[in-house]
Parts: C-alpha cells; sequence; structure tokens
C-alpha cells in the first residue's frame, strides 16, 4: 500500500513497504526502508520543488512556489561567519549582522520601521559560524518593497553607515553578550570552545566573540568587512512561497541584477579537527543542579557520517525509552535532564552529550553510569526496533518543519543551507535518503569511528552561596601575629459528540498531519477551590506519563514509533491535551489519544519523578533573573488569595499526593467541560465518526464551575531581588488591568504596541537603541477571563539599573501624560497589528492557537474577521485612554532582580523605598 499526499508546495510519498513511486524530484529518491514492528510507522519521501537560477552578477536565485497563503517568505544567506574573522576581530560578523538592520544609503531609517508596517513575520538576521542571514515572511503585495530594501541594503549600505550607528550596534551586541552569559551554565561555550579547538582553526573563537574585540572595531573594518563578503556572488536568496519562477526572475533582474559581484572569497574546506585522548575541565557557576557535558568533534555539514551520528544521538536520548533517559532519568533518577545532539557546522561538528545531575546529586556517579550505557552502545549497537524509531521520528519532524516556508527550519532555510554548504539545494534529498536506508551497522560504524576518542568532559558545580559576615577587622591597627594555624482566519466546522464533548474542525491539507488539542476549562484558576498549589501543572505534565493500560515506557515507545508527539499544558483559566500525528497513523494515534484523555495512571513511582523533575525545575528558576520576576510578579500584583497569584514551591509541590491529581483530573478533566479542536487533513465528516467510536463512551462528570476570582487593586511598589554577581538586572513592572472588553481590546493591543509590543516601540527604542543599556525591552497584557495584567520587562546592564529604572517609568508615564500616542504610532500599530495576521496561520499550531482563544474567551467565529476593522477604528484619543486603563502610576508593581550590593545604593538615591524580598515573594530583612 502507498498514498501520495501532493500540492505545489509540497510532496510527500508515504510508504509501507520498499515497493515505492518516485516524487516528481529532479532524482528520485531510494524506496523507503521497510519498518518492522507492529506500530511501525510508513516513512515519508520529502520534495520540496523549485527552481535555481544565477544572475549575471553571480546572485544565485533559489524559488519555491507555496500558494495557501498570501505570503512570500524571503531569505537572504551570505557565505559569512565568525569563521571569517580575522585573529583581533572576534565577533565581527555578528556586529555586521545589526548594522545591517540600521538603514542604507536610499533608506536611512531602522529596517523593523519599514517591516513592521508591512506587516511582516519571522523576520530577523542571524550569524553563525559559517554564515549570515536575513528573513522575513511578507504579504505577497509588499513583496517588492521589500525586496528592494534588501538589495538596497546589498548594495548601497556604506555611505549609511557612520560612527554613531556603529557605537550603538557595539553596545546593543554587548548587552546581548551579557545576557546570555548571564544564564545559568552560560559561560560554558566559551570554555568549551577554547578546549576543543585550537587558537588557529576558524572555529577557535566564539560567534559573539570578545568585549575587546568589539570595543576595537573601527568604522573602516566595518566598510571593509561589507565590500569584502556582502557583494551577490557571495549570497543565496531564497524566495519561497506566493510567487512563480517568472515573477521571482524579474524582481530578481530588477532589484539585484545592477549590484556589482564583489570581490572573489576564499573558502576553507573540511577540517573535523579530531581529537585524540581525553581531556576534561570543571567549572563552577551559579546553578543549583550540577551538569556534565561531554564533546566530541565530527564531520561537517553534508558528511554521510554525520547523518547517522544524528540517528545515532536519537537512539541515546529522544523520548522516555531511549537508552540514557531511560537509565539516568527513569530508572536510576539520578539525573532531571539529559540531551545528545550534533552542533552541525560547515567544516566540521560537535557531538554534544549533556546530563543534569540531580540536586544534591554525585556527578560522578551519574558520569560512572553514562559511560556504562555509551560503552554497551559502542559494543553492541543500536536495534533495528530502535533505528526504526529514530528514522521514523527525524522524518516525521522535517516534514512539521517543512509545512512553514520560512523561519528556522522552514522550506526556504533548507534550501538556502544546502545551496550555500553544498553548492545544490537538492542536497537534503540526499541526507533524507540516508536516513531512510539507515541501519544498525551504519549507526554502529558511525559511533565507533568518531566516539571511541577525542573525548571533552566539562564538569559544572553549584558554586556555593557564599555571604560575608556582619563585622570585620579592626582596619585602624594591624593585629600582632598569632599562633599560625591552617586555612485570515480559517472556516470552522462544529459538532458534538454523544457525551457532550464539543468538537472544532479546521481543514488544512496541504501537509499530510492532524492536529488535536482538548481544551479543559481548567488551569491555575481552578485551583482557587482548595487544591494545593502546583497540583493543576502537575496533573497536565502526567497527562502523557502513562495510562492504565499502557505504562509510561510503553506509552513513550508507541507514540515514538508511531511519529507522535503529544503533551499536556496548563495556563491560567484553561489546560489541554494535545497530540500530532502523520495522516497516515491517525487510526492508532487516536487510540493512544483516547488512551491519555480517559485513564491517566499518575502511578505512584511517575508522581515521585515528576514532583523530583517540578521542584528542579523551580530551583532552576530561582536562578534565572527573568524567571525570578516573572514568578513573584503575579503575587505581588493579584495576592496571595487571588488564583491568579498563586506560586508552587518546593513544599507545596512535595506536598502533593496522587489523591490530589486525581480530584483534580475527576473534577476539571472531564468531556462535558472540554472543547476538541482538530486542524489539519480531515474533514469533519471523516473525523467524528472516529472520535465518536474512541471518545464517546466517555462519560464524565458534570461540568465544573470556578470559584469568583478574587483580586484587589493594590498600592504601587518596589520590590528588589538580590541576584549577587548578576551581570545584567531584570526590571519588570505590572499594573492590573480589567477583564477583556470588545469595546476596547482593539485600543488595548494598540497602546501595548505602542508602549513595548513591537521592536521599535518606545521602550525599546530607548533602552536598546538610544541609551544601548539592554539587548532588548518590551510589554504585553497577561491574558486572562478575569482582571488581567499589563507587564512590562527590561534585562538591563548592572551599573545601569537605576537610570533604566527612571527612562522606563518616564515612558510609562509620558504615553499617558504629555506624550500621548501620535497618528505615526497609531499608523505603525495598526498595521503591524493586522498585516501581520496571515502570518501567524501558516501553521497548524498557529491555528489552533487562535481556535483556543476563541473558545477560550468565548468570541464569534467571525471575531479575526472583525479584528482588523477594529482596529483600524482606534483614534489617538481612544489608544491613550486604553493606555491609561493599564497604566495607572499609583498601582504599578515594580520588581528589580541584580546585585543588590552594586545596584541599592543608585536605586535609593532615586527616593525609591525598596522592598527586599527573596525569589518567593517573601520579605528578607
Amino acid at each position: 500500500m502507498k498514498k501520495l499526499f501532493a500540492c505545489a508546495a509540497l510532496t510527500v510519498l508515504l510508504a509501507a513497504s520498499p515497493a515505492l513511486a518516485a516524487t516528481p524530484a529532479k532524482a528520485p529518491p531510494k524506496a523507503a526502508a521497510k519498518v518492522t514492528g507492529a506500530m511501525a510507522a510508513p516513512l515519508p519521501i520529502v520534495d520540496i520543488p523549485h527552481t535555481t537560477f544565477k544572475l549575471a552578477n553571480g546572485l544565485t536565485v533559489v524559488v519555491h512556489e507555496d500558494h495557501k497563503a498570501p505570503i512570500v517568505a524571503v531569505n537572504i544567506w551570505y557565505h559569512v561567519g565568525s569563521k571569517n574573522e580575522p585573529p583581533g576581530k572576534t565577533g565581527f560578523a555578528h556586529l555586521f549582522e545589526h548594522l545591517m538592520f540600521n538603514g542604507s544609503e536610499h533608506f536611512n531609517d531602522d529596517w523593523f520601521k519599514a517591516l513592521e508596517k508591512l506587516g511582516a513575520t519571522d523576520m530577523n538576521g542571524t550569524t553563525n559560524k559559517d554564515r549570515t542571514n536575513y528573513f522575513e515572511n511578507v504579504p505577497t503585495a509588499a513583496l517588492d518593497q521589500v525586496l528592494w530594501l534588501e538589495s538596497d541594503r546589498m548594495g548601497w549600505l556604506a555611505g549609511a553607515i557612520d560612527k554613531a550607528k556603529l557605537d550603538e550596534q557595539r553596545g546593543v551586541v554587548q548587552n546581548e553578550k551579557r545576557q546570555g552569559e548571564n544564564q545559568p551554565y552560560g559561560q560554558v561555550w566559551n570554555l568549551v570552545t577554547d578546549s576543543t579547538y585550537h587558537r588557529d582553526h576558524p572555529y577557535g573563537h566564539t560567534v559573539i566573540g570578545s568585549m575587546a574585540d568589539l570595543d576595537a572595531a573601527s568604522l573602516d573594518d566595518v566598510k571593509t568587512w561589507f565590500k569584502t563578503y556582502y557583494g551577490p556572488a557571495n549570497a543565496v536568496i531564497v524566495l519561497a512561497g506566493d510567487i512563480t519562477v517568472a515573477e521571482a526572475r524579474t524582481k530578481a533582474e530588477k532589484y539585484f541584477g545592477d549590484i556589482p559581484s564583489g570581490p572573489p572569497v576564499a573558502r576553507q574546506t573540511a577540517w573535523t579537527a579530531k581529537r585524540t585522548g581525553s581531556q576534561r575541565a570543571e567549572m563552577q557557576d551559579r546553578v543549583p543542579q550540577a551538569r556534565i557535558y561531554k564533546i566530541w568533534n565530527v564531520p561537517g555539514f553534508g558528511a554521510a557520517d554525520l547523518e547517522y551520528l544524528d540517528l545515532l544521538s536519537d537512539v541515546m536520548v529522544s523520548d522516555k525509552t531511549s537508552r540514557f533517559y531511560k537509565r539516568l532519568v527513569f530508572t536510576d533518577q539520578t539525573a532531571t535532564q539529559v540531551g545528545a545532539s550534533l552542533n552541525t557546522s560547515e567544516i566540521g561538528s560537535q557531538f554534544v552529550v549533556t546530563i543534569t545531575v540531580k540536586p544534591g546529586g554525585d556527578p560522578a556517579a551519574v558520569e560512572k553510569a553514562f559511560d556504562e550505557e555509551f560503552q554497551r552502545l559502542m559494543r553492541d549497537g543500536p536495534t533495528p526496533e530502535e533505528v526504526a524509531k529514530v528514522r521514523t521520528n527525524t522524518l516525521a519532524n522535517f516534514v512539521r518543519g517543512a509545512e512553514r516556508i520560512g523561519g528556522f527550519g522552514g522550506k526556504s532555510d533548507i534550501l538556502a543551507q544546502n545551496q550555500v554548504f553544498l553548492g545544490d539545494a537538492d542536497a537534503y534529498k540526499q541526507s533524507l535518503e540516508r536516513v531512510r536506508d539507515a541501519k544498525a551497522s551504519d549507526l554502529l560504524a558511525a559511533g565507533r569511528k568518531w566516539l571511541t576518542d577525542g573525548d571533552f568532559t566539562l564538569t559544572v558545580t553549584p558554586f556555593p552561596n557564599y555571604k560575608p559576615a556582619n563585622t570585620g577587622a579592626d582596619r585602624k591597627a594591624m593585629p600582632e601575629v598569632g599562633a599560625i594555624k591552617a586555612p485570515a482566519f480559517v472556516k470552522l466546522q462544529r459538532g458534538t459528540l454523544s457525551n457532550g464533548l464539543k468538537v472544532i474542525v479546521a481543514e488544512r491539507h496541504e501537509t499530510p498531519q492532524v492536529l488535536f488539542n482538548t481544551l479543559f476549562d481548567a488551569g491555575l484558576a481552578a485551583e482557587a477551590g482548595g487544591s494545593k498549589p502546583g497540583v493543576s501543572s502537575l496533573v497536565m505534565a502526567m497527562m502523557t506519563d502513562g495510562t492504565t493500560h499502557r505504562d509510561n515506557l510503553t506509552l513513550s515507545r508507541e507514540l515514538a514509533q508511531l511519529g507522535i508527539s503529544a503533551g499536556g499544558s496548563n495556563g491560567l483559566d484553561t489546560a489541554s491535551v494535545s497530540l500530532s500525528t502523520l495522516t497516515a497513523t491517525l487510526d492508532p494515534a487516536l487510540a493512544i489519544y483516547a488512551d491519555i484523555l480517559r485513564n491517566p495512571a499518575f502511578t505512584p513511582e511517575d508522581l515521585d519523578r515528576r514532583k523530583r523533575l517540578s521542584i528542579a525545575a523551580i530551583q532552576q528558576a530561582k536562578q534565572s533573573p527573568n524567571a525570578m520576576a516573572s514568578r513573584v510578579l503575579p503575587v505581588l500584583a493579584y495576592g496571595e488569595g487571588s488564583a491568579y497569584g498563586l506560586l508552587s514551591t518546593e513544599a507545596s509541590v512535595d506536598s502533593i499526593t496522587r489523591e490530589d491529581l486525581v480530584a483534580f483530573q475527576k473534577a476539571w478533566l472531564q468531556p462535558r467541560n472540554a472543547t476538541l479542536i482538530v486542524v489539519g487533513d480531515t474533514t469533519l465528516a471523516q473525523i467524528m465518526p472516529k472520535l465518536e467510536a474512541q471518545l464517546g463512551g466517555w462519560a464524565g462528570a458534570p461540568a465544573k464551575t470556578k470559584p469568583p476570582l478574587l483580586t484587589q487593586p493594590k498600592k504601587g511598589a518596589v520590590y528588589l531581588i538580590d541576584r549577587p554577581g548578576a551581570q545584567q538586572s531584570m526590571i519588570m513592572v505590572g499594573d492590573l488591568l480589567a477583564p477583556r472588553d470588545p469595546a476596547d481590546e482593539a485600543a488595548i493591543d494598540v497602546a501595548n504596541a505602542v508602549v513595548g509590543g513591537d521592536f521599535v516601540s518606545r521602550l525599546n527604542m530607548n533602552l536598546r537603541e538610544d541609551k544601548h543599556w539592554s539587548y532588548g525591552a518590551g510589554s504585553y497584557v497577561r491574558a486572562a477571563r478575569g482582571t488581567r495584567m499589563f507587564v512590562a520587562y527590561a534585562p538591563v546592564q548592572t551599573d545601569k539599573t537605576a537610570e533604566s529604572f527612571v527612562e522606563a517609568r518616564k515612558e510609562l508615564t509620558a504615553i499617558i501624560g504629555n506624550q500621548p500616542i501620535t497618528a505615526a504610532e497609531l499608523a505603525k500599530a495598526q498595521n503591524g497589528l493586522t498585516l501581520s495576521m496571515p502570518g501567524y496561520w501558516e501553521t497548524g499550531r498557529g491555528v489552533y492557537g487562535s481556535i483556543s482563544e476563541l473558545v477560550n474567551f468565548n468570541l464569534p467565529d467571525s471575531y479575526f474577521d472583525a479584528y482588523p476593522s477594529e482596529v483600524r477604528a482606534v483614534t489617538t484619543d481612544t489608544a491613550t485612554t486604553a493606555a491609561k486603563k493599564a497604566i495607572k502610576p499609583d498601582e504599578l508593581i515594580w520588581v528589580v532582580v541584580g546585585d543588590r550590593a552594586v545596584i541599592e545604593p543608585k536605586l535609593k538615591a532615586q527616593g525609591l523605598d525598596l522592598r527586599i524580598i527573596d525569589a518567593d515573594a517573601k520579605p528578607v530583612q
């Protein structure tokens, strides 16, 4: 049996036997290998049709047609990265990426100002060791303007770069470096890079570079870099989406054809830098758990062994039944996390294993257990069943990524990567062919060749919580020496099952997958009736930890074998259980999904393990400045008596029993209390009989009503949480906002966009672009059925904490005072909110996210159709009035997380009455 699912955008052939027809590709791929086992899934063969041509100036253009939405992905790759940086110029490729967004000679303004008003989505620029890319999804009607802008910065950037722009982006990049290194384990890769590559290797320094080299970058350096590497002959542009080849050729010639090619660029070929022997290093960091890293240098992109090593990493760690996860996390329970992956680069890659030791655990004992499993794998190799499972999941993940035209892992990204690094946009097919044909012997041979020698091990352990004494020696007199001692939204179809479960179906037939999301009227708000804080989140996390018919490992194995992704999640007012499956495996997947919904096991063993993982996650959150502020702000704003202000602690999670889980599940996770959202390759007529067969007999309790939400307006205050040694401070502020009101919801959205919701918002332009004190500041409205919360935030460099606080407060008060929203700001926000809507619904997950919003807030199906006109009806006066509802200066709750010894004096100098609290919002003396 074989089934062909095809459209102009993507061709996927699903095969259950070696006898396969070829897809309409340039070179027909081999037949998919036969998968053994009763639960084996057919293996897809994927083709991304495209046309490649080169302009006379050397620019390579790749075109892929996908007309499912009126948008086009523009993805430009310049074949230059950090490996091209000479000594003393580290971080230069990334710094230049930032400069590309600051305007060109014929549009000398911020790039995001132009793109956001066009409704662009998925837009960014990134730099790695080998390439710098710039990408965005734009409405088809805006493509010409975007290509004009892209070509202008390719051909006419140098004249627009001045010292002020260089200094601005230098400060932004240095804050990005501080922000990354300020995270737990954030300085690991500096040491890993120094330890695994020699200084003279192209990968012998990090992409972000050193502070000294960034400080030394000059204007002449910048312009030389541009002239050397940013010519058409060193670039590939991919146009994917609602465009034809003829249109693409005409536009490419028009906008890019007159740009000089640029000079020839020397290229470093494969340089794996395979190491010999075993080397080790140790470091301490302010982290709650020890972590072990094991790293091997392996071949670069396109090498045959790389696919086998990637599959081998999934054999090691991919699901609960995979070898290392099962041994270390599930059975021994000596680790809370384990991962294995490939960091793939052009001329050499790295195979990386990470193991997070349980709190208080012994890293040496965990490493010994790892070594036992590793040696067993290198001796015996993986089983055929393991290989079949990881093959299926690898190809299923590729299919999911290829649903999107743009962004990371989308079709334009796949085509660009293969064209730039291998000279053939079709080269991904060879990689997928190796995956489909891979055998256990291939994986074992690659593992023995590359992973049995040359390992580097880094152990990161928690830095003790040292504290200075309150009193010290008399410094006026030296003591005598004493005795020395030692030291557009989709159309929805609706139905109802016989048990009252409501069903909403949204058809999407472009890719062969179906997404299910059962949305329960539960969430954190359901805990207000007396449940222990954290029980709702623990219930949802355990919904896929086994059923009364399938234990945890059996369920995980069946999901992996079928290429299914499933999980539970928890929100303020709702909780959900989701499942994503290929169309070919819909029936067995739906049977498993019904078992998950109807028969969760909540075994004592799984509960104990989950509680340890949850407690470890809480401890991790207490080390991240962003997470620390996010944890306590709702408590301080709503109050401990509100369901929206409940805070899970180590003690509350540890007290939860199986009886608590069962009681919550029986009360809230019932069919009459839920809506099942189905998005994908099916119809209402096809899916309703299947749902009735699997779920119709699910008889639950009557729908339960939540208790009233208790909230009291709070008087404004400023709270400070100490994080010693922090390189950055997190400033976060919140204010309670009335429940969602159709009369002013669009105006609230506009006001938020102006304050901090967009890149060019007031907060971000002030603290990032003007002051260079932050990598990024913003704001949002915390969605809720009851009283909501407006939140603004800014991670800032430590020595500018007080100044940043003053600027943030100034921006919040100005927009409701002497600097109300302007007509230009209104227009930009209106464009951004409305024109970006199609891009949000490119994927099935985006669609069911919006359907969930309709269900959660009881909105009509026409809500998203009417939303643009509602936004366009907002005026500067109504937007400013909405801002006044969200920002009430006397009620603002501020939370600052940072190094108290450094930031407290300057904050107090501003006249602030600081209240010192810990990471659980408890007062500290």
